[in-house]
């Protein structure tokens, strides 16, 4: 895992321009998962910082429904996939790269999608029959998760990392389609996800999930107004 990466010396010698780009990949996660300074006796690292500002970024955005949520949402799962790896919460690290491919399409919907009408995507309520098979889904997920993490990776924590993982799918696609019940989703992804974090000792990533948690009851309620208003 990254916590073993070699020392760049390593990765010296002559094979040329490959190698050297290699060397300074492996340079530059060394620097950003150097820590600073520690938080309850947990260090905090460099990359962890910057995750938790673009994170925080990306929230107030959605809240607004600006485009550049996206974008930013792209850039810090980047970074909490690393982070979740070398902390050995392989489910969190597996879904920051669903976050990606899905940020791209929730990108692409917010600028151009189309409701059923034809008419330009709006925050909007869901349907019953949708959201019985949203939580359905879900539902399905989770432990389907949480047997593969716990039969694939050396996970201490599988159901427990599968039940915030597969919950966030759902929270994403109902975000990307800007549906209001996305927030209350997030709600209980984020309180899960302050008890797995602290857990794990990531005592900032702790802060922003709980930053999160109170962000999303004011979104609910900014979304709710939006959609209520013709």
């Amino acid at each position: 895992m990254l916590a073993a990466i070699a020392p760049a010396e390593a990765i010296s010698g002559g094979h040329g321009r490959p190698r050297a780009g290699l060397k300074a990949v492996v340079d530059a996660l060394g620097l950003l998962l150097a820590a600073p300074f520690t938080l309850l006796g947990s260090p905090v690292t460099w990359l962890e910082l910057l995750a938790f500002v673009l994170s925080l970024w990306m929230v107030f955005a959605n809240m607004r429904v600006q485009l550049i949520a996206w974008p930013l949402a792209i850039v810090s799962s980047l970074a909490y996939m690393v982070l979740f790896a070398h902390s050995k919460l392989y489910g969190e690290a597996s879904l920051q790269i669903f976050f990606v491919l899905i940020a791209a399409w929730g990108w692409w919907q917010w600028k151009f999608g189309r409701l059923a009408d034809g008419s330009a995507l709006k925050v909007r309520r869901i349907d019953m029959q949708t959201s019985l098979i949203v939580i359905a889904a879900t539902g399905a997920a989770w432990p389907v998760l949480g047997l593969a993490l716990r039969r694939f990776t050396d996970s201490d924590v599988p159901f427990f990392d599968a039940l915030p993982t597969a919950a966030s799918v759902a929270g994403q696609w109902l975000l990307g389609r800007q549906y209001v019940e996305n927030w209350p989703v997030w709600l209980g992804v984020n309180i899960a996800s302050v008890a797995l974090f602290a857990y794990k000792g990531l005592w900032l990533t702790v802060l922003l999930y709980a930053l999160f948690a109170v962000l999303s009851v004011v979104g609910w309620r900014a979304w709710a107004q939006r959609a209520a208003t013709p």
